[in-house]
């Protein structure tokens, strides 16, 4: 029996590489709903399987976290068999795709030799080519394919862009990473884009923020195919402290611009957000915009009724605020980390616009990380 049971596997695996994917079964989609029981593994099938499209530019963290997740979890030892889980790597055209830091990757092939259905998940991995506006029509095709055979698509880091260009999220809320977030809202504005999460789980659409929030990604699916003590097996390997829940918020700081209609104000806004640890003077952020300082300030009196440095101020007080809860740093620490020279001048400026000190506030807002943490645990 477990010869026979080699033999289905290793046939599994010999055709995932040679891109047939005939002895893949579909999942049951006779059920209106997204039950997971339709996608168990039958014997000799792998529990979870996903198709990878790369486009342009794609994140190399996000991308490479997600399918390690994947690996890990699919064979024992870390040595990289397609056992209980199974990947390909794609592109719309089957040519090389090059990451944005510069990194080229083969694929195995291209859209045209995959049928969607023979994955539970195709994932669409994203980077630096998000404003692009052109989407290739045998990408939103296939897509629209898998739509309609009932394969749930995930959005890996601005791979979102491109699940919304093709119309295939429509009214469902979305996770974007928090530097894109203004980018996608001018782009598609009547979709929910959120980033007070890692990722969200809309049923038959899974979107991350991409980075490392597509490790927790992957770690998700595969406690929820192959069981919980495979993905704690990734997390071993992969020398993680735990699988972060999704609702935990993104390192995020920013403020809504949404109804700021002077670009430069936005631009301004955008830059300090980059900086958050190296603050930028005011001469510079006038500078990047390409505005003199008095002009600056009054443009941000104009739109924000404060000036450009206690916007940054502001800013770093709540990324203060962050860290405090969820990083078990000292309080000179988040100061240093917030580009405050010292923990005086940040408890003095943290006291006044929160009412407490940084060490009080961390001692009785801890307890939402301690949440976290006790979820991790379980």
């Amino acid at each position: 029996m477990r010869l026979v049971r080699y033999a289905r596997l290793k046939s599994w695996v010999i055709n995932l590489n040679n891109c047939d994917m005939t002895t893949a079964r579909a999942p049951d989609i006779s059920d209106s709903s997204y039950d997971d029981a339709h996608l168990r593994a039958d014997e000799g099938k792998p529990a979870l399987t996903v198709g990878c499209i790369l486009l342009d530019q794609f994140t190399l963290t996000a991308f490479a976290g997600f399918i390690d997740a994947l690996r890990l979890a699919g064979d024992h030892g870390g040595r990289s068999r397609q056992i209980h889980a199974a990947w390909k790597v794609m592109s719309w055209d089957g040519k090389p795709r090059r990451a944005s830091a510069g990194v080229a990757l083969d694929v195995d092939c291209a859209l045209g030799a995959v049928d969607p259905a023979q994955f539970d998940y195709i994932a669409v991995c994203g980077g630096n080519d998000y404003p692009n506006i052109h989407l290739p029509p045998v990408l939103r095709d296939w897509l629209h394919d898998a739509v309609a055979k009932r394969v749930r698509l995930l959005g890996i880091c601005t791979g979102t862009f491109a699940l919304a260009q093709a119309g295939v999220v429509q009214s469902r809320a979305v996770c974007v990473h928090w530097n894109v977030l203004d980018a996608f809202r001018a782009k598609f504005p009547g979709t929910r884009a959120m980033v007070d999460r890692l990722f969200i789980d809309e049923g038959d659409l899974i979107t991350c923020a991409g980075s490392t929030a597509a490790i927790d990604l992957g770690l998700y699916l595969v406690a929820r195919h192959c069981g919980r003590d495979k993905a704690q097996q990734a997390v071993r390997h992969m020398m993680l402290q735990g699988m972060r829940p999704a609702r935990l918020p993104q390192a995020h700081f920013y403020t809504d611009l949404t109804d700021i209609q002077d670009v430069r104000v936005r631009q301004a806004a955008h830059f300090i957000e980059q900086r958050m640890d190296d603050p930028p003077s005011a001469d510079a952020v006038a500078r990047y915009v390409g505005l003199g300082r008095r002009q600056l300030e009054r443009a941000f009196h104009a739109a924000l009724g404060i000036s450009p440095m206690a916007f940054q101020r502001r800013l770093r007080l709540d990324y203060g605020q962050w860290l405090l809860v969820n990083r078990p740093s000292n309080v000179t620490q988040v100061a240093l980390d917030c580009g405050f020279a010292d923990g005086a001048h940040f408890s003095r400026d943290f006291r006044e616009r929160f009412g407490m000190s940084p060490r009080h506030y961390q001692k009785t807002h801890g307890a939402g990380q301690r949440e976290f943490q006790d979820d991790v645990a379980r």
